[in-house]
Parts: structure tokens; sequence; C-alpha cells
């Protein structure tokens, strides 16, 4: 029998809470104790689903070799004083649901979550999830009082993720080996960029033809409802915890990547007050800094329009 040393320091972490025990809260808070980033709280309403979510990932931990603590509760007191507050609480995409039918049942759980936040764990930052994303992180915004730095939308990293993906499978390369970019909000009316979308050295029109291109810009616009439909009950989780989590290591200095995340702008793309996915990043207090790229007038139009169909959402709100 081989006994493990038991020398191994546990280091000290950092605080981590995942509001929504569902697919997604759920694998993120996986992750993020697999990857032993941070101890965790997964705080859901419904008693029991968090605690037994929670426990059943901590005792993975010694698997991982991972000293995070994870523990489940239905009190969001418990979440007091968190570096991050990842919101995913919300209702889900059914089949031939959009992500504004989502709007005003999810801003009510979105607001007191970040009323909650405020409450609780003034200092930290924000990540939305909920959909529809961008509109949820103006909700977030306003709901905690918190500076827009410290609340950011992860839709961007996701799109960006599903159309490498989509790039790699149609070209025959390594998913790693393709730097992609999509901007604008989280729906159908982002705005992928193959012009500006690399497999190694060489752009994408370079090395696949339009038609495929094309296709692949489409399966990105709906790559959220291609999964809705093909789950029948559920939408995706996989990829958006993915996605938080890359998130989450470049806050804390483990990747030093822009990432496309969705922020509010003030004049950057000649666009203010709202929120939208661009270049930025990210640093432990949130958004360190906005890149802008040098759009074409064709790119700069798609990119506003996307950001009006935003607007347009939280004037529906009336924010």
């Amino acid at each position: 029998m081989f006994i493990r040393s038991m020398n191994t320091a546990v280091k000290e972490h950092k605080k981590i809470t995942v509001v929504g025990a569902g697919n997604v809260g759920a694998t993120t808070a996986q992750l993020i104790a697999e990857r032993d980033l941070a101890d965790v709280v997964l705080v859901d309403v419904v008693e029991g689903i968090p605690q037994g979510k929670a426990l059943d990932i901590l005792e993975a931990c010694p698997l991982w070799r991972s000293s995070a603590k994870v523990t489940g509760t239905n009190d969001f007191d418990d979440t007091a004083a968190s570096d991050i507050v990842v919101i995913t609480a919300g209702l889900a995409r059914k089949p031939g649901m959009s992500r504004d039918d989502l709007l005003k049942a999810n801003a009510d759980i979105v607001g007191r979550v970040a009323e909650d936040t405020r409450r609780t764990s003034p200092s930290a930052v924000v990540i939305v999830v909920t959909n529809p994303m961008d509109a949820m992180a103006h909700v977030a915004v306003k709901a905690a009082g918190f500076p827009h730095r410290r609340v950011i939308g992860m839709g961007g990293v996701l799109d960006t993720a599903r159309m490498r993906s989509f790039i790699a499978w149609e070209a025959g390369v390594h998913p790693g080996d393709v730097r992609a970019v999509v901007l604008g909000g989280h729906g159908d009316l982002m705005v992928p960029l193959p012009r500006l979308t690399m497999v190694g050295d060489k752009c994408i029109t370079d090395i696949l033809p339009e038609s495929a291109i094309v296709k692949i810009m489409e399966r990105t616009k709906n790559g959220g409802a291609e999964i809705v439909g093909l789950l029948k009950t559920g939408s995706a989780y996989y990829a958006p915890a993915a996605s938080v989590v890359e998130m989450i290591e470049t806050m804390f200095g483990i990747k030093d990547e822009p990432l496309p995340c969705s922020v509010c702008l003030h004049g950057e793309y000649g666009i203010s007050g709202v929120y939208v996915g661009v270049p930025v990043r990210l640093g432990p207090e949130g958004l360190e800094e906005i890149i802008e790229l040098d759009l074409t007038d064709d790119e700069k139009q798609a990119l506003h329009e996307s950001a009006e169909a935003v607007r347009r959402l939280t004037g529906k709100l009336g924010i």
C-alpha cells in the first residue's frame, strides 16, 4: 500500500462565489476547484442542491491535488468578502426561445444578486453570465452601484471559443493555433471579424473559401441556439463555464492575453453607455484596458448595430 506524502503545503486562497448551482454554475465551481484557483462558495435558492454539488466537488479535490475549499449554501451572507462573484443564476433558454425572451425575468434575479453582492462583498469583481448577458451586465452594475470596471460580461470569450472550434474543424488545425475576433453583443447581431482572425500567421481568408467562412460566422452567431435545440431541455454549460475560468485566470495573472469581454463603453468605438463585447485586458480589479481595433466602415456599422440592439433591451428595462 502506498501512502502519499503529507508535506504538501496548503496555499492561501482567494474566495470566489458562484451564484446559481445549475449546470453552468456547478461546472464553473468544479473547474475553479479542479485548478486550485480559489475557495468556492456555491449559492442557490433551492435547498440541498448547492450543498450536495459543493460536497461532491470537494470530495474530488484530493484526486485533483487541489486544496480548494468548496461549500454550498442558501444564505448569501456566507459569500461575504468574496474577491469575485460569478452570476449564473436565472432561467435557462428553451428551444425556440431567444435570449431576449429571458430579459425581464432574469433582470429581477440579477438585480437582487447584485444588491446582495454590494452588501456582502463591496470590493468584489462581478462576472455576469446570465442571459441576455450584455443587458444583465448593465442591470448588475446599476443594482450594485459598482464602478463599471468591476462588472464584466462573459459572452465574448464564449463566442470567440466557438468560432475557434469551428475554424479548427474546417481547416484541420489545432484550435490553439486559431486566434479569432468576435465583437458586439452576445446575441444574433454579434460581429465575427474574419479579416482579423488568424490560423498561425495566416488570415483565414487566405486559408478557407468565402462560403466556408460565411457558414462559420453564422454557426458562431447561432452557437447557443444550436446547443439548446439539441439538448431540448437545457442550454450550453461546459464552454460557458470554461470561458468564466479563462477570465478568472487572466484576472489572477495566470494568463496574460487580451480577451473579448462585455464592458461598458464610454466613447470607445464611438459607443457610449452600453455593454458590448470588445477586446480588453483584465486584472485583479477587473477591467484594466479597452483595446480599440482599427475597423473598416462596414465593421464599425455592424458593431454599432449590435450595440443598439443591446441598448434597446436595456431601454425596455428602463435603465
